[in-house]
Formats: C-alpha cells, structure tokens, sequence
C-alpha cells in the first residue's frame, strides 16, 4: 500500500459512515502512531504487522484505514475491553507495542482549538493536528500468547470431540488426547437451552406481534 495523506486517510475510514467523527480520526491517528513507533513508514503488503484493538466500532476503522489491517485479512483481531487502544505486532521482529489515548486527552483538545466552544468539534479539529506524542502512550508489552499462536496457520482443520463442528486456524483446545471447540471446552460466549425446550420466542411472541 502507497503512503496516503492523512485526509484521504481520513475519507477511507468513513466511506462506510454518514460522518466523520473524533473516534475515527483518533484510530487513524493511532495508526499511523503505531506504524512509525514500529519503524515501518507505510503499511506492510506482507501479513507483517497484526493489530489488536481493545473495542469495535468507528475508531476500529480509523485503524484499519491507516494500518490496511482487516479482520478479512487475518491481520486485525478485536479484544473487546472498551477502551480506544491497540497493540501493534511486529511478527517479523517479534515485537509488540501497545497505544493508549493520554488520559487528559479530551482537556488537551482545547489548547489545538482556539475559539471553538463546542467540545465535539474541538475534538474532531485537535485529533487532526495534535503531536502523537501528546495523544497516545506508548509501552512495550509482551503477549501471553505466542506470535504463532495468535497467527496460527490457516486451512488447518479438526473436528470437536463433542459437537462435531469444524474448527479452523488451530483454535481447537486439546484435553485428554481430543480436541475440542471453545464452546465445549467452556469458553462460549452464548449458552445451550436445555434438551426439548423451545429456542427463544415464536413468532407468536416475537417482539412487535403479541400473543393472539
């Protein structure tokens, strides 16, 4: 990918919005942040840098439109703590550096925004031109899981010893000599209805159609 301008930045990251927002211009600015803290001057084309970002939403495609990191790609996972922050992966150099907002961000904004009384806009103006060394922290952190773990190698496939569902990308969990999904190993994020019982509401009581 060719090194863009921070406006066009900017017009990719909300092509699939109505708007522009500060949360969109801050994750393109951590982006950005991110790529030069790690020495790289543009997006790599070659799976070499992975992010995680700690929320969803608008600020995640600030991210992927600096980084060209993208769920689709493999290269951008989400661990969703709600926070605005990432880590940036250097998966050839096995280094990882983890970008956080200043804490007083907001109450920053106001000295790149003379004039503007209105918090919002204030935000959108500084996030643009404020130093990264003023937005975010910067700390070196180590992963509690391999570089290999979290990439994994695709098209690898296994089947749950319990469900019998495809698992795919070695996240499969071995215990007892079998391999087993997330959900049968007890890391699902949904729970089963019991055995008979109906699943969730007809259509009788579904939301908008009372009961007859």
């Amino acid at each position: 990918m060719t090194r863009w301008t921070l406006d066009e930045l900017l017009d990719l990251s909300c092509r699939d919005h109505s708007h522009l927002c500060p949360r969109q211009i801050l994750g393109v600015r951590m982006g950005l942040a991110g790529l030069e803290a790690l020495g790289l001057d543009r997006p790599p084309e070659d799976k070499r840098l992975l992010v995680i970002t700690e929320t969803d939403g608008c600020f995640v495609d600030g991210l992927s439109a600096a980084t060209g990191c993208a769920v689709g790609h493999r290269t951008l996972r989400v661990e969703d703590y709600g926070k605005a922050a990432a880590t940036f992966v250097d998966t050839r150099a096995g280094s990882a550096l983890r970008l956080a907002p200043a804490l007083d961000l907001r109450q920053r904004s106001w000295a790149y925004a003379p004039g503007e009384p209105r918090r919002y806009f204030a935000q959108m103006h500084a996030y643009k031109v404020m130093p990264a060394a003023e937005m975010f922290s910067f700390m070196a952190v180590c992963l509690k899981s391999s570089i290999e773990q979290l990439v994994s190698r695709p098209k690898v496939r296994t089947i749950c010893a319990r469900c019998g569902e495809e698992i795919i990308n070695e996240r499969e969990i071995p215990r007892d000599g079998q391999n087993f999904c997330r959900g049968c190993a007890g890391e699902a994020y949904y729970k089963m209805f019991p055995p008979g019982s109906i699943a969730g509401p007809g259509p009788a009581q579904a939301p908008g159609n009372p009961p007859a």
